[in-house]
């Protein structure tokens, strides 16, 4: 009762300001930066989760890319939709339920040749347990909620469940069922930073219980250093053994 308190009296608060429709930060040259800056490309071309560069980028509505070449940067702008994570870049663990928040572009899967980005281990992990399920309703609910601000998409949705809403505790629930040897714990952040106060992707860029990634052209060199590789967040046990393959 107290979380909803407070996500009413946020609406209202926010009702006029909903948030950026992408998972962005701003940049102090005003761009919306996407994947903190990573190269939306390198994840087909690489495998990777590469920094892109400044000095190549595309610019589309309300979103900006930096790319780690100009190679990368002309494949993008020859076919964008090919190229661009689902659903705003915002975690495809949150999607199907209406909700856009979180996003850590070393988090990330490619299925049938689409991009998904995930904000954490943990929305990586319990994605994991049905794909075809999260793309599937992900996929009927992007429509509804791309041209909401992601304040105002997830306030309604978090409150207004969907009919094939599953708790995070369920998720846990069936994870640790197949996964006893494979525990995933993080700390998100907290309800109000996650949709009032913070930023989509600030726990990775600042590294909020992992390495901080940085955002490219925004903060120092290391870490945020153009062309470079952006590791995952790596638990005790060996992330291989639950995502095996990527494409």
């Amino acid at each position: 009762m107290i979380r909803l308190a407070l996500a009413l009296a946020a609406a209202g608060v926010l009702a006029g300001c909903g948030g950026t429709r992408y998972a962005t930060i701003t940049t102090p040259a005003g761009e919306e930066l996407m994947l903190l800056g990573h190269d939306p490309v390198a994840y087909f071309t690489m495998g990777k989760a590469v920094r892109g560069d400044p000095k190549h980028k595309v610019t589309l509505p309300d979103r900006t890319y930096y790319f780690a070449s100009d190679q990368h940067r002309r494949l993008f702008e020859a076919n964008p939709a090919k190229y661009e994570p689902q659903y705003g870049g915002f975690c495809s663990n949150g999607s199907p339920f209406g909700i856009k928040l979180g996003s850590d572009p070393t988090e990330w899967e490619i299925v049938d040749g689409r991009l998904f980005i995930f904000g954490d281990i943990v929305g990586h992990s319990k994605w994991a347990l049905d794909p075809a399920f999260n793309i599937r309703y992900a996929d009927e609910m992007w429509p509804k909620v791309k041209d909401m601000g992601r304040r105002s998409a997830t306030l309604h949705y978090w409150s207004n469940h969907v009919p094939w809403y599953r708790t995070s505790r369920s998720l846990t629930e069936e994870w640790n069922a197949k996964h006893p040897d494979k525990p995933v714990s993080f700390d998100p952040g907290g309800f109000l930073n996650n949709i009032i106060f913070k930023y989509p992707g600030w726990r990775a860029r600042e590294g909020f219980g992992q390495p901080a990634l940085g955002a490219v052209g925004i903060d120092p060199c290391p870490p945020a250093c153009p062309g470079t590789e952006s590791q995952p967040y790596q638990p005790a046990w060996n992330r291989a053994l639950v995502f095996p393959a990527r494409r």
